[in-house]
């Protein structure tokens, strides 16, 4: 896509759909946290298992926060038929019985298998600063933004296949306290996140009607990115840089 200045007539033009669609991918290759150091350090079998353990108990914050941001979009949206099609990321995540225990429980059998309690992961006690403030930022965004805004921010799941199957590989590769039955969140996600992307992706391709829309949801997908850098951020200073683990925070044994 060519440089234009903001103000410019080109910067004004409502940008044709694949070029919108380009746009938003951009945001991936360029933001998207499979880049992050502690990123690569985890999936390469850099990590011991206290710090894997902190990952994981930190991830729930967000895990958990994902059917409540997704219940705040419904709460304020009057098309039945989006809700239809939202309903579903909500049961995906909580389940709906002991058949579909759903994917939070599926990463409490995560952390359970990393030898984590599991009401004190549920607690989210001894989950980072930063990570809870990330988290709540990504709800209040949804429960505020403009609904076609809130909707494009769930768009990072474009990107998140590539990052499930190097997760998958890479640390049942690297770790022997890592099996089968523990990656089983991600293995699910393989299936739900492109069908949910391609969902939000053709929503805000015919709701996003001026060129100031297209925009906000660019940057939409950006604050999205954010919300899942920072978290990285905080584990890697907290966790694999000596002596930074906040007061309350959970500390692994084996640092």
């Amino acid at each position: 896509m060519s440089d234009r200045r903001a103000g410019s007539p080109e910067a004004n033009e409502l940008m044709n759909p694949d070029d919108f669609e380009a746009a938003i991918r951009a945001v991936g290759a360029d933001r998207y946290h499979d880049k992050h150091p502690f990123h690569k350090l985890l999936h390469g079998g850099k990590l011991n298992k206290g710090q894997v353990q902190a990952w994981a108990l930190n991830r729930y914050c967000y895990q958990s926060a994902v059917p409540r941001k997704d219940a705040a979009l419904m709460a304020r949206c009057h098309d039945r038929e989006l809700r239809r099609e939202w309903m579903h990321r909500i049961l995906d995540h909580d389940g709906s019985g002991p058949e579909e225990p759903g994917g939070i429980e599926r990463w409490l059998v995560l952390t359970d298998g990393l030898g984590l309690d599991r009401d004190y992961v549920v607690s989210r006690e001894g989950a980072l600063p930063a990570t809870k403030f990330a988290v709540e930022a990504y709800v209040n965004f949804v429960r505020e933004e403009p609904l076609t805004i809130a909707v494009a921010s769930s768009l990072t799941e474009l990107f998140a296949p590539k990052i499930h199957r190097e997760r998958i590989s890479g640390m049942l590769e690297n770790y022997d306290f890592i099996d089968e039955k523990v990656m089983a969140y991600f293995k699910r996600r393989l299936d739900q996140a492109p069908r949910d992307a391609d969902f939000a992706l053709q929503y805000i391709k015919e709701h996003a009607t001026t060129r100031a829309e297209q925009d906000a949801c660019v940057n939409a997908v950006r604050f999205k990115c954010n919300v899942l850098w920072v978290q990285l951020d905080a584990l890697h200073h907290a966790y694999y840089e000596p002596g930074n683990i906040p007061p309350g925070a959970f500390r692994p044994e084996d640092m």
